[in-house]
């Protein structure tokens, strides 16, 4: 479990990951569907992150797998000043999570949570 990233903005991540990836801005935004000046403005920072429908075309255009994806979806929440926007769905669809977010908010310690972390990743290493 990575805590940091090196990527001060959603803009600068996916200008990086492209770069790095050697796409064309153009082969983006026609996979994505929009404009090379819109999308120009999200990388400069100049536009808050889009929507999940047109963040999620983004995740595959530009190849992003694991980690990169907790981040892409991490730096877009940042920018709108909201929770990572791949997260409310699943939030709102299962009582046991927003019970235990509202009890960690009231009364958790960051340490319970790398417990729990710890814990979910030693049941997904064995299987269980």
């Amino acid at each position: 479990m990575n805590t940091q990233n090196p990527y001060y903005t959603f803009g600068d991540f996916l200008a990086a990951k492209r770069r790095e990836k050697e796409i064309p801005s153009t082969q983006v935004t026609d996979a994505v569907g929009i404009s090379p000046g819109y999308y120009c403005d999200i990388e400069k920072g100049r536009r808050k992150p889009p929507d999940m429908e047109i963040l999620s075309r983004l995740v595959r255009a530009l190849c992003l797998v694991g980690e990169d994806v907790d981040i892409f979806y991490d730096l877009a929440g940042k920018a709108r000043s909201e929770a990572p926007p791949d997260l409310p769905e699943y939030i709102n669809q299962n009582q046991v999570v927003r019970v235990a977010l509202r009890l960690a908010k009231d009364r958790g310690r960051e340490e319970d949570w790398f417990g729990f972390i710890r814990e979910l990743e030693l049941r997904n290493a064995e299987g269980i």
